[in-house]
């Protein structure tokens, strides 16, 4: 009978032990899939080199999978003060004979760091750090020549000169919430998605930047708790129909200091500042407040007369995205764009003269432009040409002739070439797969893998997984994409809650047929409990061209929760759907969506958990808030109609709000906005606060905590 009992409870256990939970995914993170990182291409476009773990940097030939690698640099002997120095990141300079060591990296906001470097010479093995006074640095690099290194410290921009040791202070009046040189300030760097404000010309000797005035934006503060009177901390964030700072474009003479400033027309944003690569040629990018003009302006330092003309403007009845598809070319009078002046997202060659011609054609959008071997004028970019939830590489001719797909397998496929366009690594996966790295030549065929991860897919096997289907939902008339995860023990035949997961917002889509990691798993563990998870792309979301995407302009929610309203009704209507329990999960935009959803589609949703939300678009920032909405003064109607905050009359169902009160991003004072008017409208709900922490809500056991948190309140209210 013992032994019976003890089989009985043996199996129990191997049972259980293989239930996906909370803190396999959010605090082991045993579903954590492996990357190749530490990889970089060399000059020559045949060699690469790769970190290992005891941080040496070895050498291989890319056509020799058998290589075991020369070593260039031995991370057992990187020591200073007695020290070994743990890096987060190495570059090499232009001849590929020193090396730029990133250590003790600490993030500041979401892409901004401050960080220590140490140099290394390869041919002296000497190792020295960039400052000996122990300041913290960002944004270090190499001058093109070798010579020198640029940074920045304390909103100044400094250049060391490698052979004397000496250092130059080409800027002197940097102030933290004052003036900003050659970095950027807060907006710029969650919207322009850029921190580097400055760049050398390939002759090393002009360094051009951009200089952000703040004095008269407006200060938000954050409470910073954990000592018995709580620090106040301050930063510039200028929310819509607010002050920006007062961006302005210079270029500085290395040897001399002197300053000078570029000349352009009127304009509110600086977006991009790119230098040719062979030449002294400068190209800058400004806009209006309103985003829906673009000029291209050219600064010409190749002779003893700098030269400047605006040489494009394009212009938008909505707006404009401004990206990184930006390519200069060699001959001095040409550059590849991206723009969607024909509906869709397309590469158009752009003369200095202002001749444009149009190179790819289709309803169908270019994602990313992957570089340009201009010996054969063939170009490589990513598109959604197989459809708005997937992305494919591809290589074309500059006169548009002679497209071909590379990417072999139907998903998502990224690419990064290295350097000499002969090779790139193709990161692939589906919705169901985990990413696989391969070394590709540029005509696609594989040279082999790097990483499988087929350790963690068959892991993955072993637990009551089911399958992410992709599929159309048709809401209202409108065929929009989305997915849908089913219960392992699926049976048609009974009914099932719906939890709905959804972003929405403009810029980002939800729906892809790609990996999405701990989420994946997440939704696995919800489906293991019971629930169909399901997530949609509403209007607004991107990759079918721009009449969908701007669909939702002056009016942002509008639209996109309609769609949302719709898609839970269209579940409502399956067989094996419980229409009385539909939830819906959203961080950020999402969030947003959420409470929408529980207050405007309060008789489709029964319960809603909205993350770090906005709640009314007054609070968020006038970059992204105006690019879409204009100025609150322009459009009272569109910020005012789409307010969840004005709609809680209208809830009936549980609804819990989760906010970081160090959110510099979206911030606290959304929920704090909510819960003013929940209370006074006698609405109760449920609310939960993490101290400290910021927009993405993570650090030590927070996401575990977070996750455990939320399943439990779905299977109390759902």
């Amino acid at each position: 009978m013992r032994s019976i009992f003890v089989l009985f409870v043996a199996v129990q256990f191997a049972s259980w032990s293989q239930e996906i939970t909370v803190e396999k995914i959010w605090k082991n993170y045993e579903f954590y899939p492996k990357g190749i990182d530490g990889f970089k291409s060399m000059n020559d476009g045949e060699h690469y080199t790769r970190a290992t773990e005891d941080l040496s940097i070895y050498k291989y030939k890319i056509s020799d999978p058998n290589d075991k690698g020369d070593l260039l640099m031995d991370g057992r002997l990187m020591t200073y003060n007695g020290k070994q120095i743990a890096y987060d990141d190495y570059e090499f300079n232009s001849d590929e004979t020193k090396i730029l060591l990133l250590t003790n990296m600490e993030s500041i906001y979401r892409r901004s760091f401050q960080a220590f470097y140490f140099l290394f010479d390869l041919k002296t093995k000497k190792l020295q750090p960039l400052d000996e006074e122990n300041q913290p640095q960002t944004l270090a690099e190499y001058s093109p020549d070798g010579k020198m290194v640029s940074y920045i410290h304390g909103n100044d921009l400094f250049v060391k000169n490698l052979e004397s040791g000496k250092f130059t202070k080409l800027t002197k009046d940097g102030k933290r919430n004052k003036i900003i040189n050659g970095t950027t300030d807060w907006v710029y760097e969650e919207e322009f998605s850029i921190t580097k404000a400055y760049g050398w010309s390939p002759d090393s000797k002009i360094i051009a930047f951009l200089r952000f005035n703040e004095k008269e934006v407006k200060e938000f503060s954050m409470a910073m708790y954990g000592e018995l009177y709580p620090a106040d901390y301050k930063f510039k964030y200028p929310k819509a129909g607010e002050d920006n700072s007062k961006v302005s474009a210079h270029v500085v003479n290395v040897k001399s200091g002197k300053i000078s400033n570029l000349p352009m027309i009127s304009y509110e944003y600086i977006p991009r500042i790119n230098w040719s690569s062979t030449s002294n040629q400068l190209i800058l990018q400004t806009m209006n407040r309103h985003q829906s003009e673009l000029n291209y302006h050219l600064y010409d330092f190749n002779s003893s007369k700098p030269s400047y003309k605006l040489f494009y403007q394009e212009k938008s009845k909505t707006y404009i995205d401004v990206d990184n598809n930006l390519l200069i070319l060699k001959d001095g009078k040409t550059i590849l764009r991206a723009s969607e002046q024909d509906g869709f997202n397309h590469i158009y060659k752009l003369g200095f003269d202002g001749s444009t011609t149009q190179i790819t054609k289709g309803n169908w959008d270019v994602i990313d432009f992957l570089g340009i071997d201009e010996n054969t004028n063939i170009m490589y970019y990513t598109s959604a040409e197989p459809g708005a939830t997937k992305k494919s590489v591809y290589s074309i001719k500059l006169d548009g002739t002679d497209k071909k797909e590379l990417s072999k397998e139907s998903g998502y496929n990224e690419a990064e070439f290295l350097k000499g366009m002969k090779y790139f690594i193709l990161t692939y996966s589906n919705s169901n797969q985990p990413p696989v790295y391969s070394l590709c030549k540029n005509d696609g065929s594989i040279v082999r893998i790097l990483e499988s991860n087929e350790s963690l897919a068959n892991k993955i096997k072993s637990y009551p997984i089911s399958k992410k289907e992709m599929m159309t939902i048709d809401a209202n008339g409108l065929k929009l994409n989305a997915w849908m995860i089913k219960p392992s023990n699926f049976d048609p035949s009974k009914k099932y809650p719906v939890y709905m997961t959804v972003y929405g917002g403009p810029g980002h889509n939800e729906v892809l047929d790609s990996w999405d990691g701990s989420d994946y798993m997440y939704h696995q563990l919800l489906a293991q409990k019971g629930y169909i998870v399901f997530s949609v792309d509403p209007r607004g979301t991107i990759y079918r061209g721009s009449e969908f995407k701007k669909s939702t302009y002056l009016q942002l929610g509008k639209l996109e929760i309609e769609d949302v309203i719709n898609s839970a009704k269209e579940l409502q209507k399956l067989s094996f759907v419980d229409a009385n329990r539909i939830g819906i999960m959203g961080w950020s935009y999402g969030g947003f969506m959420a409470s929408l959803a529980i207050t405007k589609g309060a008789d489709v949703f029964k319960m809603a958990i909205a993350v770090a939300p906005v709640t009314n678009w007054r609070y968020y920032d006038n970059i992204y808030t105006e690019r879409f909405m204009r100025t609150p003064k322009e459009n009272e109607e569109g910020y005012d109609r789409n307010s969840p905050i004005n709609f809680v009359s209208k809830i009936k169902g549980k609804y819990l709000l989760i906010h970081g009160s160090a959110d510099d991003n979206v911030h606290y004072q959304n929920t704090m906005e909510m819960v003013t008017a929940l209370v006074n409208a006698n609405k109760q709900f449920d609310l939960f606060i993490y101290p400290n922490k910021n927009h993405g809500i993570y650090g030590g056991n927070t996401r575990n905590h977070l996750f455990q948190m939320m399943l439990d309140y779905t299977l109390k209210n759902l």
